[in-house]
């Protein structure tokens, strides 16, 4: 902005803008108003009197427009519009809702300020600097903003600063200018009159630097406070929508007997679209247990209701004590029924503590992750089908090594997804973490996310899942056993599996009470699968620090069922006498086309 221009307009030139409208009013009385904008027809540049641009924006009502000579009439009356020459800068600035400061040299000395400002701020000393004069430029963070813009000479704009006392806001602009530097150019200037005025010295206009600043504050505190309460709903629906992603995963997870489990979840991103990642842990009995973990793609409400539905499907399913494979089976169907556009990967997963194993099936989901007591870390293979909700695809299962010592992690795409990189790099690199982060699971958790880079800035939902099948030794082992014997049939199958049930949970030390229940629920399971299924058969009895397991298998997969016997029945009381007397009980097919039935009873807490 070149003040020298601006500075012609100031009060105190009044005998100057007289003789203008002298010199408009005589061209327009000698009927010479058309000429000029015949010569802007022409293309000749239309200037004013004062040897500038005449305003394009001005213009007359007459035959002719734009003329842009003499004022021209106001369309229905004869008042002359004024020329934009005509007007003064401090008139105009003095009539701006914005406040308006004008500062100049080094020490930004104050030379001006509007109505406006001195009604937001008080009336303010002309000459002094400004840190002194306007104490409040310095409390909005403005005086090394008037340094840089006075050295660059290039505009800069400060938003929504707040006010002192915090009751106002303003968007700051500062805009460098030039002052005239010349006795002759601001002489009648009461720009310049301002800035000597109340410095107590008589200083000459030359003195000045010839460089200000024009600051323009204008009042943004409705904006501001829109603002903020936008900000606020919008924490207070991602808080709302945090807590519904969370109070559908579990609230504490299942701790099986053999198995240790953590896992975690955090949401990506600020938003209040929470993603559909969800795990579960879930007991099947007999000491088996189920994992899962999964992702719903896309974000929202309706993802988190897909993955509720989901999540309760996976319990429902897992209570059948089906292969991993046929669970997945299911859920794509139910998926597919739910809703047609929601795609969602998932891992299912059941550790068999009798075979060191973790059978698992997944649906498009990232391979499970398994760490050997000495640090090695298996990636496990496929088979992978599509993901859930695509329909027509056979899911298979696999199984993968879980000794003791061991770990595994299931986790999220969220964990190993990085724009940019392909995301073989993310799982690689979630391999190298996981070879050297030892704890528990719950520390294996916060060590993996913190490994890759998750925090509470990432954009993606993470769930990461950690299991730990111990490495038992001292007491610690002597609390799990595990004893079998192999039934050949025969009339003597029955009393053999009797004996030997007796002599095992006597050498666990077990109450009588308890050896008595046990023997008798190994006794009729055994009489179920000698009347009902096929040999191979098999009696196992395994002790937990919490519970003891009766199982017996045989070669039939036909499933026993708990039925009401008449009181002429000689048989159909087995079960019903097992599901009475047990904690819990309960049958699934075998993966060599047999079956297994198991009951448990909960050891008393003062059991050795």
């Amino acid at each position: 902005m070149n003040f020298t221009r601006w500075s012609a307009r100031f009060p105190g030139t009044q005998r100057r803008a007289a003789a203008r409208s002298e010199h408009a009013a005589a061209q327009a009385k000698r009927g010479e108003g058309s000429v000029p904008a015949a010569r802007g027809a022409a293309g000749h540049s239309a200037t004013g009197p004062d040897g500038f641009p005449a305003d394009p924006t001005v213009r007359g009502t007459g035959s002719t427009p734009g003329t842009g000579s003499a004022p021209a009439a106001a369309e229905g009356t004869g008042t002359p519009a004024p020329s934009l020459d005509e007007l003064s800068v401090r008139d105009v600035l003095d009539r701006l809702p914005a406040l308006v400061a004008l500062v100049h040299g080094p020490e930004h000395r104050v030379a001006y300020v509007n109505d406006a400002y001195t009604a937001g701020f008080g009336a303010r000393a002309p000459g002094a600097p400004a840190h002194l004069a306007l104490p409040e430029l310095g409390e909005l963070g403005l005086l090394p903003l008037l340094d840089q813009v006075q050295r660059s000479g290039k505009p800069r704009t400060a938003k929504n600063r707040t006010a002192p006392g915090g009751t106002s806001s303003y968007t700051v602009t500062c805009t460098p200018i030039e002052f005239p530097k010349t006795k002759a150019d601001a002489d009648g200037s009461t720009t310049h009159a301002h800035a000597n005025a109340g410095t107590g010295s008589e200083s000459e206009p030359e003195a000045h630097t010839g460089t200000g600043v024009l600051i323009h504050l204008a009042d943004v505190t409705d904006h501001a406070e829109a603002v903020a309460r936008l900000r606020a709903s919008e924490r207070r629906q991602r808080e709302a929508a945090v807590t519904l992603q969370r109070s559908l995963l579990p609230q504490e997870l299942e701790q099986p007997d053999d198995l240790r489990v953590a896992a975690t979840y955090q949401p990506g991103g600020t938003e209040a679209a929470v993603g559909g990642d969800w795990y579960d842990v879930i007991t099947l009995g007999a000491g088996r247990t189920a994992l899962v973990i999964g992702d719903v793609m896309g974000r929202g409400v309706r993802a988190a209701a897909v993955m509720g539905q989901l999540r309760t499907a996976v319990r429902a399913y897992a209570r059948l004590d089906l292969p991993p494979h046929e669970v997945l089976q299911l859920l794509d169907g139910l998926a597919a029924e739910i809703d047609a556009s929601q795609i969602a990967t998932c891992v299912y997963a059941v550790h068999d503590p009798n075979e060191g194993l973790l059978a698992y099936a997944s649906a498009g989901h990232l391979p499970i992750l398994v760490r050997d007591e000495d640090g090695t870390v298996r990636r496990a293979a496929d088979p992978t089908g599509p993901p859930l909700g695509t329909g027509g695809w056979l899911h298979t299962s696999g199984t993968i090594a879980l000794g003791p010592g061991s770990t595994a992690v299931l986790y999220t795409d969220g964990l190993v997804e990085r724009r940019g990189e392909d995301i073989d790099e993310g799982v690689e690199a979630l391999e190298r973490a996981l070879s050297g982060a030892q704890g528990t699971p719950a520390v294996i958790c916060d060590r993996l996310m913190r490994a890759l880079g998750v925090d509470a800035d990432h954009d993606d939902d993470v769930a990461v899942m950690v299991l730990q099948q111990p490495a038992r030794t001292g007491a610690d082992a002597e609390l799990f056993h595990n004893a079998a014997l192999e039934l050949l049939g025969g009339i003597e199958a029955a009393p053999r599996a009797r004996a030997f049930a007796q002599g095992v949970l006597a050498s666990w030390r077990f109450p009588v009470e308890l050896c008595d229940l046990g023997v008798l629920a190994a006794s009729e399971l055994v009489a179920n699968s000698l009347q009902h299924g096929t040999p191979p058969m098999r009696l196992r009895l395994r002790r937990t620090d919490r519970r003891l397991i009766i199982e017996v298998t045989d070669g039939d997969d036909h499933l026993p069922r708990r039925r009401r016997a008449e009181p002429a029945d000689e048989t159909g009381r087995g079960i019903s006498i097992v599901a009475t007397i047990a904690s819990a009980w309960g049958s699934r097919r075998t993966p060599g086309g047999g079956k297994a039935v198991w009951c448990e009873f909960a050891l008393p807490d003062k059991a050795p």
